[in-house]
């Protein structure tokens, strides 16, 4: 299982840092295999919001087979603009078994064309500029993630960690194996975190 975090410059931090860590203790609580990474533009360092710097795992041409993808939020305009990244992303999520996105990262996915139709979500100060950028998106503003299909957006920043808590629930069903035990939920008092449950 391959899980990849897209990075670009103004990413917000725990936009990406907070799904890596909940990702990366789930895989040692259950022992299993799986690969996570991040994945940049280029391999230079990323100057994330704040100064953070980050170095990206692989780059467009040469990451791994993606099973799952994280895009992340920030300041995602000039992203937007960029042909290479909207172009990355659809290709990408043709070979996913599950796309998601946090914060404003919504927008990169709507920009790919990814998420018509379905309902979606962002961080609450960006709710109407994706409503009004994307009116064939059903933008839901009073949940701090939603899942339509194989897609799954969230709400700013700290939302990232309870969707990706989600994520790391059904993701045994994804890989064909079972447990006894919520996973989410081990995960979640490994990180001594109070996860904000929903159903979706």
């Amino acid at each position: 299982m391959n899980i990849a975090i897209y990075l670009y410059e103004n990413a917000e931090v725990l936009d990406f840092s907070g799904p890596y860590e909940v990702l990366s203790t789930a895989k040692r609580i259950a022992g299993n295999d799986w690969n996570i990474f991040f994945v940049g533009e280029s391999d230079a360092l990323v100057s994330a919001r704040g100064g953070f710097l980050v170095k990206p795992h692989y780059t467009f041409d040469d990451h791994p087979a993606i099973d799952v993808l994280i895009v992340v939020g920030g300041i995602h305009t000039e992203e937007m603009k960029k042909t290479k990244v909207i172009e990355w992303i659809k290709k990408t999520d043709t070979l996913t078994k599950q796309t998601l996105s946090v914060c404003t990262g919504a927008f990169l996915l709507a920009e790919a064309g990814l998420l018509n139709g379905l309902s979606v979500t962002t961080h609450w100060e960006d709710i109407d500029d994706l409503k009004v950028g994307y009116p064939t998106l059903q933008v839901v503003d009073n949940k701090r993630w939603v899942c339509d299909g194989k897609y799954t957006t969230s709400g700013g920043i700290s939302a990232g960690i309870d969707m990706t808590l989600h994520l790391v629930s059904v993701l045994p069903t994804l890989t064909g194996t079972t447990s006894t035990l919520n996973l989410g939920e081990k995960t979640a008092r490994q990180m001594e975190y109070t996860w904000q449950k929903i159903h979706c």
